[in-house]
């Protein structure tokens, strides 16, 4: 009993350093489950072994020894996938999101990671200006083009074409062979768009070929010549300028006619990529021969009222493989 006495009084007299030594013993096992590796000798973390931001939870980049080089490998923990994985052939999968009021294509799919080819493909977007608030779109989880299979296409063939690779293709899609059903519309993994293509989704494929505004839109419109119930379709715009001012090529390509017309007066029609031909009619000048090739911006002409016209303007038509569309939704 006695000797139980004698270690209270002790434990009395000295309780703040029992106090000290216990806190002490807690930050030590502390620090020991953080810092020591389990299973490795209790052997401290060093500094070329630290925790990486993988952006799956962690994980150990080991460095192979060179100064300043981040090492070979990666060893990931509790079965993560190694983040090489990203770049390998994967399954396609998609996510939703509904567009924001002041979304734009192109900053949505930055903020995805992906290119706005892929967001455009794979929701079928026709006119990027004119996605709703509400609409949902289909995320992917990597990037590529949706492509309808023609007949004699292989995946082989077709990733020839688009710079991709046939098992990639296969993998994605979910094909159990190689065979390319025609008809079928397949995703196709890093797969962009024609530039063209894209330039008239996004609505920026011609330059303005003058500078003034619109003075009468595409489509229907009073007939100026005539009667207040006389209707006409007007199959291009015609753009207010002052007499004498440049009109410029909407789109590089080769001038493929110049003359006159009784209604366009003097003009210039030049032929484009992908079907396209642009019209450029009322010119008080012609600045270019047929057969010449002219760049985007150069000077074809001068805005003029010849032929049927009621002031200086320029008349301009979009032509896509030889019916006209308004060519307001395609500038600039």
């Amino acid at each position: 009993m006695a000797f139980f006495q004698n270690i209270i009084r002790v434990c009395r007299q000295h309780r703040q350093a029992l106090f000290r030594l216990a806190a002490v013993l807690c930050l030590y096992g502390a620090f020991a489950a953080v810092f020591i590796r389990p299973g490795s000798g209790a052997e401290p973390l060093s500094a070329q072994m630290l925790p990486a931001q993988t952006g799956l939870g962690g994980g150990y980049l080991e460095n192979d020894g060179g100064e300043g080089q981040l090492g070979q490998g990666w060893s990931m923990e509790a079965g993560m996938l190694e983040p090489e994985s990203f770049s390998k052939p994967r399954m396609l999968l998609y996510s939703n999101y509904a567009i924001q009021k002041g979304d734009i294509i192109g900053e949505l799919a930055e903020n995805f990671g992906l290119n706005q080819d892929t967001l455009i493909s794979i929701n079928n977007i026709k006119n990027t200006r004119l996605i709703q608030i509400g609409q949902v779109l289909r995320v992917p989880n990597q990037d590529g083009i949706m492509y309808t299979v023609k007949r004699g296409d292989t995946l082989d063939s077709i990733a020839e074409k688009h710079s991709s690779d046939p098992e990639a293709i296969r993998l994605a899609n979910e094909l159990f062979s190689n065979a390319a059903v025609s008809g079928k519309a397949i995703f196709i993994p890093g797969a962009r768009l024609d530039w063209v293509e894209r330039q008239e989704i996004n609505g920026d494929l011609f330059i303005w070929p003058a500078s003034g505004y619109i003075t009468s839109s595409y489509g229907y419109r009073r007939w100026p010549f005539g009667g207040s119930n006389v209707r006409q379709f007007h199959s291009g715009i015609d753009i207010g300028a002052p007499m004498g001012a440049p009109v410029r090529a909407a789109m590089s390509g080769r001038v493929s006619a110049v003359g006159w017309d009784n209604a366009l007066g003097n003009y210039v029609a030049i032929s484009h990529h992908s079907g396209y031909r642009t019209m450029y009619g009322h010119l008080s000048a012609v600045r270019v021969k047929s057969g010449a090739y002219v760049g985007t911006g150069e000077r074809i002409g001068d805005v003029g009222s010849t032929g049927m016209s009621t002031g200086p303007h320029l008349h301009f038509t979009v032509y896509k493989n030889g019916v006209t569309v308004n060519p307001r939704s395609l500038m600039k």
